[in-house]
């Protein structure tokens, strides 16, 4: 019988995702190491052409066309996700007692899009509300990207959107493991998912902040940490992974990718927009001291920074506190590939940076060639991938408007 600590130890046994670079781990892998950037220009209403992260997978391998016409995109993009999870984790779904699985997914808005394209539609009829759609309620309550995926995979157990702003796909994974920890599940669907790039709000407030990134060639557009950054590319995406107790995992033989051992969510309470490195280093701390760890432990940072001045200063601040000049802590930054995938940013960064374990590659930050010298940080690594040594100890940032904090710790399985 395993034993209560081995119960206690959350293991990632699946994982699915869509992003700007691809569909699959070893597609975002394959192209964050070749340098490639997935930002293109994007024609969004009212505003013309912008500079977003678009994906392109096929919302139909898992969904009947009418699915997709009565759903959302984020829907969408969660069910997708959540069966390529499932699949990859060479699960025998059929014989899964799906009242026994959770799912949990971070999001940063829900319901701009739906809203926005139903007062477009009735626009063409002078605001009659007699044409607005029957499938407006549904999709815009806050748990359907989740509700979603209990309906194409028939999971019976609890389903929850967790909105965390930008920390929310860390969010996913934290309440994953709390779930499976504290017996209220067997396994949990778990991450983040963004369909934010199909509203128009997002671009038009951003830009009414002059923090929306604009750049003659969108390779270039998305800056973290250098001194000539514009500000924010939007983006879409989704990643989700299959979480398991270490014995569940073990006993049928599953793949891991890696074990969950630190987290910690915590708030600035200072500002709606601007963030606090003060509470950030806190966040991180009591992450690493819930995992029984140092920061001399950690091999890999996986960086929030989105390309807007304060963002990328106060982080840089919080890391440089925690870890110093540490030459062998490696800093990256997968948004400059991608760009900023809101809801989905925590869980696609973490997984973009998990193949390390085993090619011991930290992935770069691209565009950084003229670094702000406000950013005290001399182990990013810029530009090109570096080899480590080794990779056994990833610790991924991911914060948020309103002063959300979230830091997640993953480690190489070793039994």
């Amino acid at each position: 019988m395993a034993s209560e600590q081995d119960q206690n130890r959350i293991v990632i046994t699946g994982v699915g995702l869509t992003s700007p670079l691809g569909d699959s781990l070893p597609d975002l892998r394959e192209n964050l190491l070749a340098g490639k950037s997935g930002v293109s220009r994007f024609e969004t209403r009212y505003m013309g052409e912008v500079l977003a992260g678009v994906c392109h997978f096929d919302a139909l391998k898992h969904q009947k066309r009418k699915e997709v016409r009565r759903g959302t995109r984020a829907g969408s993009i969660a069910v997708f996700c959540s069966n390529e999870a499932v699949s990859d984790a060479g699960l025998d779904w059929p014989n899964v007692d799906t009242s026994r699985v959770g799912v949990y997914l971070g999001i940063t808005e829900h319901g701009n899009v739906e809203t926005e394209n139903e007062i477009f539609e009735i626009s063409k009829f002078g605001y009659d509300t007699s044409v607005w759609s029957h499938h407006h309620n549904p999709r815009t309550v806050a748990n359907s990207a989740a509700g979603e995926v209990t309906l194409s995979l028939r999971i019976t157990g609890p389903h929850l959107t967790i909105g965390a702003a930008c920390a929310a796909g860390n969010a996913g994974f934290i309440q994953g493991v709390q779930m499976l920890r504290l017996g209220e599940v067997d396994m949990a669907l778990v991450g983040g998912v963004s369909e934010s790039i199909h509203t128009f709000g997002i671009f038009a407030s951003f830009k009414s902040q002059n923090a929306l990134a604009d750049h003659e060639d969108p390779a270039k557009a998305c800056r973290p940490f250098d001194r000539d950054r514009t500000g924010i590319v939007v983006a879409e995406g989704g990643a989700v992974c299959t979480l398991e107790r270490l014995p569940d995992a073990l006993s049928r033989g599953a793949k891991i990718y890696g074990e969950i051992v630190g987290y910690a969510m915590n708030s600035d309470a200072t500002d709606f927009v601007l963030p606090d490195r003060t509470r950030q280093t806190e966040c991180m701390t009591l992450a690493l001291k819930r995992a029984g760890l140092t920061p001399n432990d950690v091999d890999l940072v996986s960086s929030h920074a989105t390309a807007t001045e304060q963002g990328d200063i106060e982080e840089s601040a919080a890391i440089h506190k925690l870890f110093g000049e540490n030459p062998r802590v490696a800093v990256n930054n997968t948004k400059s590939f991608i760009g900023h995938a809101m809801g989905a940013a925590g869980a696609l960064e973490l997984l973009g940076n998990i193949p390390a374990f085993d090619d011991g590659i930290a992935h770069a930050t691209i565009n950084l060639y003229n670094p702000d010298p406000r950013v005290p940080l001399t182990s990013i690594v810029a530009n090109e991938p570096r080899q480590m040594d080794s990779v056994k100890c990833i610790l991924n940032n991911s914060f948020g408007m309103l002063g959300i904090n979230s830091a997640l710790i993953v480690k190489k399985f070793e039994a």
